[in-house]
């Protein structure tokens, strides 16, 4: 399998891939949905945490977009200033006055889950497969060759699950679930999941018990 880190050529394809995977996802098909049905505001709405985490160099593709993740380096902010301000322009104008205070207030929620872990760590915050090659273990593949890479580094790594058919995977690659919170406009659960540098699966049961607190001191691993 061929794993490459996205450059400014792949932004639509990772874009796409992530649009298409996030389509039916339990919280953010909630958290952009639209009373007209609408959906053409997802793709941009993706882009800017695309684009946003590529400046990092830490936006990747297994086979040419069959799965592709998006992570943030430890401090890295998840959006440039400019992407910032593109990002409350489309919430403003794509979504409706109820949606825009809900989807401010599950921002909110993200950001609080994520300060309650250390600082140090790597950023899961998307990761999908796309439709077409479902079933084939791709995005478990790449997770597991992005993992590789922050265990080189001594890197933790942090993720919130919006789909709970998917926590058993990320247990899988050496996560435990620490806490979790609920969605805004339906109460979907989210679960919050860390990682210790080096922790693999035969390693998982060292981990915290599913809501033990890590100590002092974690946008969201809307990963689908």
């Amino acid at each position: 399998m061929d794993r490459t880190v996205a450059g400014p050529e792949h932004i639509d394809s990772v874009t796409r891939c992530i649009t298409l995977a996030f389509a039916a996802d339990p919280v953010w098909s909630v958290a952009l949905a639209r009373e007209d049905g609408r959906t053409d505001h997802h793709e941009p709405y993706w882009r800017l945490f695309v684009e946003g985490a590529a400046r990092h160099g830490t936006v990747f593709l297994l086979d040419g977009g069959s799965a592709v993740s998006v992570w943030l380096p430890p401090g890295a902010p998840e959006l440039s200033p400019g992407l910032e301000t593109a990002l409350e322009d489309l919430v403003a104008t794509a979504l409706d006055d109820l949606a825009r205070a809900s989807i401010h207030e599950l921002y909110r929620r993200f950001e609080t889950s994520r300060a309650a872990v250390p600082v140090h760590h790597a950023y899961l915050s998307l990761l999908a497969t796309h439709p077409d090659d479902r079933g084939r273990g791709v995005g478990q593949a790449l997770l597991a060759a992005d993992l590789a890479d922050w265990d080189r580094d001594g890197v933790p790594a942090y993720l919130e699950s919006t789909n709970p058919r998917n926590d058993h995977l990320y247990a899988r690659a050496g996560f435990a679930r620490i806490g979790g919170f609920q969605a805004v406009r339906n109460d979907a659960p989210i679960s919050a999941m860390w990682r210790d540098a080096g922790r693999g699966p035969a390693a998982l049961q060292d981990q915290p018990a599913a809501g033990a607190a890590l100590g002092s001191g974690s946008s969201d691993a809307r990963s689908t």
